[in-house]
């Protein structure tokens, strides 16, 4: 052998010694060799850390040892050689044991082994432990598939994903119940089609995909239509989908019908601002209310100066200046009335009635309440029930509706009163049971209300009218009036569209009897000879007491007065009881109302005249007092004729 043969070999040798030593100083990965039987015949570190062999205790054992007991039996091993044989090499992962009896998972390549001449003389054979690896994607699967199960089964929510371009590549059970689509009608299309014609017109979806792209996120609601054509209220949320190197993969879209919730929140907002208005026509009553019984405390003093005045010779010559003044003091009791009305005080004297005959009554007054260019029409249910209720008021409301009906047609137009049974559900009308009740329609084709004006409609003092040609205490005393009597009535009005105003009033099936025994307002004749007779009369405002006092002194009664019930009850005691007449406003300051002191005094003087007087209603009294049985009443502003009546009343006895 020459020198060029003996150092190509020492060369081979150390390559070979060089790759040996590698192969064995190699931890992560398992390599060895095995022969043509499968018999380990080399051991590298690696193999004896995953493994837990040494090389003297393995080398000479066949490689099946590494092999599960149920891979031992499916012939696992031996397919594994044939393969690698057959294919050239044989790559697989599966579970593998340790020494110690552990397993792990590997990922193993075994290749055949050749010499020079291309005889199989083994097998070389890796192995790498990636058992952590393994776990990882068996918790990432599993997740995943929760995940999956998750979403799928959520049917609340319509989840699904989008490509970039919009196209819907999966579909869950909630999107197939909210939007009506099966999972194969919408994979592959594009999302736009759940839009509304509008949204799409307006290029929403692209806006949707490019904010969501943009800002990571987009969030809206709005209509959204189902399969059938339908639409619902949405919550629609649209993530973008990036991967680890931030490239934009698709969209994640979550849909929810709010449907309800908006109709909820709307019926809320409704009976928030109800309440609201409700509420503040509550004050505008009690506000109105406190007004008219002061200003009728005004007119009383005028009322008693002028009826005192007109009974002196002096001024006989005046009479027609006395007569201007009494007009004006009707006036001023008669818009003191309204708002009385409007704060629902007015004393009404509540009968049965069937409203066709209200109506037939004064149809001729009716339809000349408008203007003349305005046609009526009447149309009454013959079998209409019957309803309690003040005639007088009705008669009033229906002519001021009549009047408000022409003013909104001032070039002429058509008014329709309708009357008709209906029956009611519970919150079919605000503030109404359910029940049977009369319907009486006032529908015109006039310019009709704007929403702003609507919600003021029933506000005292409110018009739209010109300066001077209206109160603004039509409809309010309208409103007022129904209310008191049981009822409720609505607007419905739009601008060009007419206005139509319901009125509801409970339906009267059997005549209810009247008091025979309320009787405070019989005249009997003449009371001007009371000779002889005392009246304590109690006021706290100073000029409603002097001109009350200067009447029954006209009257022929000995007067006293007194500014407080507590002056009062020391009067009466100061004088022995000898006083016949007891005449007390109601309202007084220092806690001892008329009343508290009517009742005081009569346990004391069970024969006592007791007359109370207040520019509120006796049936506000009564409401807030209870029976004021044993009391006569009267109204102020009152007359000489009115004191007389009330001093004249028969009263109904204590028991």
């Amino acid at each position: 052998m020459n020198s060029y043969n003996q150092m190509e070999m020492k060369n081979r040798e150390n390559i070979e010694n060089r790759y040996q030593l590698l192969v064995s100083s190699i931890k992560d990965y398992a390599i060895y060799m095995i022969d043509t039987d499968g018999i380990v015949s080399s051991w590298n570190a690696g193999a004896q850390r995953f493994k837990g062999y040494s090389a003297d205790e393995i080398i000479g054992r066949h490689f099946s040892c590494f092999y599960t007991l149920e891979d031992q039996q499916a012939g696992m091993p031996d397919h594994a050689l044939k393969a690698a044989l057959v294919q050239g090499t044989f790559e697989t992962e599966g579970w593998r044991v340790r020494k110690d009896g552990s397993t792990f998972w590997a990922n193993v390549v075994i290749d055949p082994l050749r010499n020079e001449e291309g005889a199989l003389v083994g097998f070389a054979k890796i192995t790498k432990d990636i058992t952590e690896q393994k776990l990882n994607q068996e918790a990432l699967k599993e997740s995943e598939q929760r995940f999956s199960m998750l979403v799928k089964g959520v049917t609340d929510y319509a989840i699904y994903m989008l490509s970039p371009e919009g196209i819907v590549t999966n579909w869950n059970a909630g999107a197939m119940r909210i939007k009506g689509y099966s999972e194969a009608e919408v994979i592959g299309t594009h999302f736009s089609r759940f839009l509304t014609p509008e949204d799409q017109a307006a290029g929403l979806p692209a806006k949707a995909l490019d904010i969501a792209s943009r800002e990571g996120r987009f969030e809206k609601e709005g209509w959204r239509v189902r399969k059938d054509g339908t639409r619902f209220w949405a919550h629609v949320i649209v993530d973008a989908i990036r991967n680890d190197l931030g490239t934009l993969v698709g969209y994640a879209k979550i849909t929810r019908d709010i449907t309800e919730k908006k109709a909820a929140i709307k019926e809320l907002e409704n009976a928030n601002a109800a309440l609201a208005q409700s509420q503040k026509m509550e004050a505008l009553g009690n506000l109105t209310g406190g007004v008219a019984h002061d200003f009728n405390n005004l007119l009383a003093v005028i009322s008693s100066g002028l009826n005192i005045l007109g009974m002196k010779d002096a001024f006989q010559q005046d009479k027609a200046l006395l007569q201007a003044m009494h007009r004006a003091v009707t006036r001023g009791a008669t818009l003191t009335q309204q708002l009385l009305s409007f704060a629902r005080r007015q004393p009404l004297k509540a009968e049965l009635h069937n409203i066709n005959n209200l109506i037939d009554n004064f149809e001729l007054l009716l339809k000349q309440a408008g203007n003349s260019k305005m046609e009526c029409e009447i149309r009454l249910d013959p079998y209409l029930k019957n309803v309690k209720m003040d005639a007088a008021g009705f008669e009033t409301s229906l002519l001021n509706l009549l009047v408000n009906a022409g003013d909104a047609m001032p070039a002429g137009g058509k008014v329709c009163i309708e009357t008709k049974n209906v029956i009611l559900k519970q919150n079919d009308v605000e503030h109404l049971d359910a029940g049977e009740y009369v319907l009486v329609s006032v529908k015109d084709t006039g310019e009709g209300m704007s929403p702003e004006v609507l919600k003021k409609a029933f506000e005292p003092f409110f018009t739209t009218k010109d300066i001077g040609k209206g109160t603004g205490l039509g409809l309010s005393q309208v409103y007022g009036f129904f209310k008191q009597s049981g009822g409720e009535v609505t607007i419905t009005s739009a601008q060009g569209k007419g206005t139509t105003v319901d009125i509801y009033l409970p339906a009267v099936e059997q005549v209810v009897e009247s008091d025979s025994n309320s009787n405070l307002n019989s005249f009997k004749g003449n009371a001007m000879s009371n000779n002889n007779q005392t009246v304590l009369i109690v006021d706290d405002d100073p000029d409603v007491l002097y001109t009350a006092a200067e009447l029954f002194k006209l009257m022929g009664y000995d007067v006293l007065t007194a500014t407080n019930g507590v002056e009062a009850i020391n009067l009466i005691e100061s004088k022995n009881n000898n006083i016949d007449v007891l005449f007390s406003d109601v309202v007084m300051p220092n806690g001892v109302s008329g009343i508290a002191l009517g009742r005081s005094v009569r346990k004391h003087l069970p024969d006592i005249k007791i007359v109370l007087c207040s520019g509120y209603p006796l049936p506000a009294l009564k409401s807030e007092h209870g029976d004021l049985e044993g009391f006569a009443f009267v109204n102020k502003p009152y007359g000489m004729a009115d004191l007389v009546n009330s001093l004249n009343s028969k009263e109904r006895k204590t028991h």
